[in-house]
């Protein structure tokens, strides 16, 4: 049977009514093209794109704009050398490539949040979902010992810590991607009555600054930073797998990027 591009795309959207208004879609590509494999990742990266070429698939799975930006706009960037190239590297390949953000954030729980539970191994300890997070609550441990097992569990050399490091935490809400700001955290925090929220980023000058007030007042509360790829790339690892028994005739391939950004 022959699987077109917009059967895996009707397929992946199947589960969330129709969005009115989304950043979801066919970016490059001919929707009624034959699909031979199929790379799941984070973001469609040059690197990722050479993957795809390497491995003979036609069809990339991006959870993140390609082309630097959420809205995708690309107004500013149309003289831009970069942006050009990317372009035309992605044009010459032939590789179609599918923005799938908003939908996978919509299932039910948040697909991109269920991986990152599922890898952290903490689904014995959900204790409800929320539309944008998750609360936990698992057997006590301190903050340190929280951070290095993230660490371990994701594979990741480091995590930005707010608070006291010795703090014993029990009540944790959990926050994947771009959902660290105040306007998010500060509310669940209290509402939840948590001993720590972790998130992957968000401005740093709203919850760290909270908790910094909070640590000050002699409030129990901390924070820890994962990074907003290293907090959704288990989501869309997660999604990989699920879409290999969907397709089991197509090769289904996940591909994980290093963090560009170099601490020293």
């Amino acid at each position: 049977m022959t699987i077109k591009i917009q059967d895996v795309l009707d397929k992946l959207m199947e589960p969330v009514n129709k969005l009115e208004t989304t950043v979801d879609k066919l970016l490059f590509g001919d929707p009624s093209t034959e699909v031979k494999g199929i790379i799941v990742t984070f973001v469609a990266s040059h690197d990722v794109l050479q993957h795809a070429i390497d491995l003979g698939a036609n069809l990339i799975i991006s959870h993140e704009g390609i082309f630097y930006s959420h809205q995708e706009n690309g107004e500013h960037l149309k003289e831009d050398p970069v942006y050009m190239e990317k372009r035309r590297f992605i044009e010459q390949s032939g590789v179609a490539i599918y923005r799938f953000h908003d939908y996978v954030h919509k299932y039910q729980p948040d697909g991109i949040m269920e991986g990152l539970i599922q890898e952290l191994d903490w689904n014995a300890s959900i204790e409800k979902h929320h539309p944008t997070s998750a609360i936990l609550t698992i057997p006590s441990m301190t903050v340190k010992e929280i951070a290095e097992y993230i660490k371990e569990k994701l594979g990741i050399s480091f995590v930005r810590v707010i608070g006291d490091l010795s703090l014993r935490c029990t009540r944790i809400g959990l926050l994947a991607g771009y959902r660290g700001g105040g306007d998010l955290t500060i509310p669940l925090i209290q509402q939840e009555n948590l001993d720590l929220i972790l998130y992957g980023e968000g401005p740093e000058w709203e919850t760290p600054e909270y908790i910094r007030d909070a640590h000050e007042q002699n409030r129990k509360k901390a924070a820890i930073l994962i990074g907003h790829a290293a907090s959704e790339e288990p989501g869309m690892k997660h999604l990989a797998e699920g879409m290999k028994s969907l397709f089991p005739s197509i090769p289904v391939h996940f591909i994980s990027e290093k963090n560009p950004i170099q601490f020293l």
